[in-house]
């Protein structure tokens, strides 16, 4: 009978796609640990997750199989066996699946049950639910391998415990949201009290298009006490071990690392997205305009954290509505940032613009339509810098202006990323004084502060008019984004917040101005999920809509 098991706990970033690398990764690991009886490596880590329609190419489904089959067969040498998320195809479609390699081949598969079709989540339109899935036989132990959603319901784990299960092993594709680690946690707790059982829940780490994942991973026993806590945003393998007793399997106490608090975590979502989604798509670096307000000061040191100061190309553009204290505040960002400054001045195109179109104007007056002109040549600025020198174009405005659309489409929306697309603008202000007080643990810019204190201090404005001020067209956002995360996170009516104590003319203007602007949101780049709720992946609404609530 086997007393003592050794698994390492392997929480890895992904290369979506790029199988024979994951493989080769996954491989590399096994080699660094022979000691280990078993490796368990996150949900889907040989085709990354999620996988959204790749998966539907027939060509990705043989090479994920020829890429398992290469790594069973490694295993023929006696050393560690391998649990690997992979994509199989039985007669009746695809599944999301674990597979046991040991001993030279595949010795066994594991179907994932509950398949989630909520929120960022759509595997019900690419997978078929496997059947309640049985324990496997590990050098005389049965495991419960309950793949991510599997432990969000009781009926798998109890499942697997009827069936015998002794331990259970959670690979898991978890995206990082607030609070998300003191859910999981919860949630692990519960399985384990209903069960009795021990389990290790195990999440990738690092960015993927919109969705960043935090790994944090962890084991309860089954008194319910964490036995093992693993970092949050950084890769790490971790070899836990495990004894029978009377009682069952225990796991032995380990490493516990401390998690990030607020808003930390949120500085190191954005950080590792936009690192992730640079490097992985070989851009070279970024360039950004740099305005001397607080979105764009945020947003550089942002990338500065991500990707180095060598990498950051940071761009004036003033006009003739410009004032000196911005041009200074944006300077003072570069300096104490490291990054490299041009100043590149429109006005030569506002005056072209202006002569082009003054037979077309005739006879109205100057308007929004002026005012977007200057947006838009700083957008064609940019995208020419970027086009000329491959630096991806960083967007830099926030969820609060992009729920109302206070932003200019082919103006300051353009763009390739963004990592403030789902950060309301009282969220914006809390991270700057953060970062402006704390440098990220695992970022590559300076200590101290990033931006001058008037950058955060002042009234926010746009500048695309004389003496212009972001309230002179909104609510304060002290008002604003709560009547926001009222219609956007929590999906209430204008009654709802007008219970609350909101005005409700301001709410009904708030209502309105969102759901124009579905358009525009349409056509902006990807950005980073920070909340419950961003847009594009979790809130997906109509363009053409006439409902409205007030």
């Amino acid at each position: 009978m086997t007393m003592r098991l050794s698994i390492l706990l392997a929480q890895l970033n992904q290369n979506m796609g790029d199988l024979a690398a994951n493989a080769d990764a996954m491989l590399a690991v096994r080699d660094r640990w022979p000691e280990a009886d078993l490796i368990l490596f996150p949900e889907l880590q040989l085709i990354g997750y999620p996988p959204e329609d790749l998966v539907l190419k027939p060509a990705l489904i043989a090479r994920a199989h020829d890429e398992l089959h290469r790594m069973a067969a490694a295993t023929a040498d006696g050393g560690p066996a391998m649990l690997v998320g992979t994509v199989i195809a039985l007669d009746d479609g695809l599944y999301n699946a674990m597979a046991l390699l040991d001993r030279g081949a595949v010795a066994a598969m594991i179907r994932k049950h509950e398949l989630p079709n909520y929120g960022t989540f759509d595997e019900k339109r690419l997978f078929m639910p496997g059947p309640p899935p049985e324990p496997i036989h590990f050098r005389g132990v049965r495991i419960g391998v309950p793949i991510c959603e599997d432990i969000w319901f009781p009926k798998v784990c109890e499942q697997l415990k009827a069936a015998g299960a002794e331990l259970l092993l959670a690979p898991n594709g978890s995206p990082y949201e607030p609070d998300k680690d003191d859910l999981r946690l919860a949630l692990v707790r519960r399985r384990v009290e209903e069960t009795g059982l021990p389990l290790a829940y195990l999440n990738r780490v690092g960015g993927q298009d919109e969705l960043v994942f935090d790994g944090s991973s962890f084991v309860v026993n089954a008194d319910g006490a964490v036995a093992v806590q693993m970092p949050d945003w950084e890769a790490a393998e971790t070899l836990t071990f495990w004894d029978r007793g009377a009682g069952g399997w225990t796991c032995e106490a380990g490493e516990r690392h401390a998690l990030d608090p607020a808003p930390a975590d949120l500085y190191h979502a954005m950080m590792i997205a936009l690192r992730d989604y640079v490097n992985r798509n070989r851009f070279p670096g970024v360039v950004l305009g740099l305005s001397g307000g607080i979105d764009s000061a945020l947003s550089a040191a942002v990338a500065v954290d991500a990707l180095g100061a060598d990498r950051v190309w940071c761009v004036m553009m003033p006009s003739r509505f410009t004032v000196d204290e911005s041009l200074s505040d944006a300077a003072e960002c570069a300096r104490l940032l490291g990054v490299r400054l041009d100043t590149i001045p429109i006005e030569p195109a506002v005056t072209a613009f202006d002569a082009m179109l003054a037979p077309a104007f005739a006879g109205r007056a100057r308007d929004l339509a002026e005012e977007n002109i200057q947006s838009r040549i700083r957008g064609v600025t940019l995208m020419a810098l970027s086009n000329k020198f491959g630096h991806m174009l960083l967007t830099t405005g926030n969820k609060s202006e992009m729920s109302v659309g206070y932003a200019t489409i082919y103006g300051d929306m353009a763009g390739g990323y963004s990592v403030l697309k789902d950060a309301y603008k009282t969220t914006v202000f809390a991270l700057s004084e953060w970062r402006n007080a704390n440098r990220p643990s695992l970022g590559l810019g300076p200590e101290g502060p990033v931006m001058p204190a008037n950058v955060i201090t002042k009234p926010p404005t746009a500048e695309l008019r004389a003496d212009q001020k972001d309230s002179d067209s909104l609510p304060p956002y002290d008002v604003l984004d709560p009547i926001l995360r009222g219609l956007v996170e929590e999906e209430l009516s204008v009654a709802d917040l007008v219970a609350r104590g909101f005005d409700r003319d301001t709410v009904a203007r708030v209502e309105r101005l969102l759901y124009i602007a579905e358009y525009k949101r349409r056509q902006a780049p990807p950005g980073v999920k920070l909340g419950t709720r961003n847009f594009g992946r979790d809130r997906r609404y109509p363009i053409t809509n006439a409902f409205r609530t007030a």
